[in-house]
């Protein structure tokens, strides 16, 4: 049964075409379309800088020369007059977002008194305006601490003629007492494709098996084909686990094309074990095969087949943490999450992918979908011998 099911997908050239762009299509999509440092290049940036001072002058300069880690600029500057211009080129989409630094801005400072650079984001794109304010702030941040810094030892170099001592102190450690440090489970720099690319191969897997099972029986039943298979001197079982093993097949190539891509196309680096990493593609197989075999029980043609699988599938792509962490969801949709099996797929194999954790952190999810499958492969069979007899 599995044979013949593969038979005649291979045999279908356009349907084979398909199968392997699909997964080259979602990857290189998803790799794409979310902004990186590198991929934010020449982001059209207002300033208006009605001051005349020196610092306001080295800030600009600073935003001005500010590159990503290939050595592109990060902004394309362009110079405006006052605030209201920068708000008219924002919605005008002439530029991205502005800064404006009023006139009084060194004098403030030199006065000691606290001065403010102003952060104009443009709204209309939230990811951008996100990433573009938090550059933005990391520039006047810097600044405000190296003036800091001079005010502070200034005041340290007058006061140690009374004091010698103070001579002695760092400006930097009274100013930032604490600093953080990072101590990274992995090396290199994470990136949204590190993270996407576990949950793109579930997702491929859970698709494949529960689309393909259910239009192959009901296409079999569309061309009156199924009756043929079920006079045959086979059991019914035999029918049902030869079409589970082909999409089996299917899914598993489809998986291992998505992290193949990722590797070599977007950097990805598998840091956990290759064969825990098959066993819960594997495992995943089976958590979505008892869905699949009781949505072809009930569907009696491709197009409900269709509609009943995008049912299912619209809500566990979405909320299973495949494109977007499930912790920035609202509660409501984080509890939804924790029953889709699709949550427990992704999880491990991010897990075991980027982390590279092995067995022992996963065996949750293991227990999980193992359960999950279990269950439905309990109802499903049974219900597919009934209605396929009747």
């Amino acid at each position: 049964m599995a044979r013949k099911d593969l038979l005649d997908f291979t045999r279908d050239k356009m349907q084979l075409v398909f199968v392997i762009i699909m997964p080259i299509f979602m990857m290189i999509m998803t790799g794409f379309i979310f902004p990186t440092e590198n991929s934010l290049k020449d982001i059209p940036l207002g300033i208006a800088n009605q001051d005349t001072g020196q610092i306001s002058a080295t800030m600009v300069q600073a935003l001005t020369q500010m590159k990503t880690s290939d050595g592109s600029h990060i902004f394309s500057v362009k110079t405006y007059t006052d605030v209201n211009s920068l708000k008219d080129a924002i919605k005008a989409q002439k530029i991205n977002g502005g800064v404006y630094i009023a006139n009084d801005f060194s004098q403030m400072i030199q006065q000691n008194e606290q001065a403010s650079a102003t952060i104009i984001p443009d709204q209309s794109n939230p990811q951008i305006s996100q990433i573009l304010t938090q550059l933005l702030q990391q520039v006047i941040s810097g600044t405000s601490t190296g003036i800091a810094q001079t005010k502070v030892g200034e005041m340290l170099r007058l006061s140690g003629t009374a004091n010698p001592q103070l001579t002695q102190l760092d400006p930097a450690a009274i100013i930032s007492p604490v600093q953080s440090a990072t101590d990274n489970l992995i090396p290199g720099k994470p990136n949204y494709f590190q993270f996407v690319a576990p949950g793109i191969m579930a997702l491929i897997v859970m698709m494949s098996v529960m689309t393909g099972l259910a239009v192959s029986v009901s296409k079999e039943r569309e061309a009156g084909t199924l009756d043929g298979l079920l006079i045959a001197p086979v059991s019914r079982l035999s029918i049902i686990l030869g079409k589970a093993f082909s999409q089996t097949v299917r899914g598993m190539a489809q998986g291992l094309i998505v992290l193949l891509l990722a590797i070599v196309i977007f950097g990805v680096h598998v840091y956990g074990n290759w064969l825990i990493m098959i066993v819960l593609m594997f495992l995943g197989v089976f958590a979505f095969m008892g869905i699949g075999i009781l949505v072809s029980a009930l569907a009696s043609a491709q197009e409900s087949a269709m509609t009943i699988m995008m049912t299912f599938q619209f809500p566990m792509m979405f909320l299973s943490g495949t494109f977007f962490p499930i912790q920035q969801m609202p509660k409501v949709m984080q509890y939804i999450s924790k029953v889709i099996p699709l949550t427990y797929e992704g999880t491990a194999l991010r897990k075991v992918i980027i982390l590279g954790a092995g067995f022992s952190s996963v065996w949750t999810e293991v227990l999980i979908l193992f359960v999950f499958g279990a269950v439905m492969l309990a109802v499903a069979v049974p219900t597919f011998r009934r209605v396929i007899t009747k």
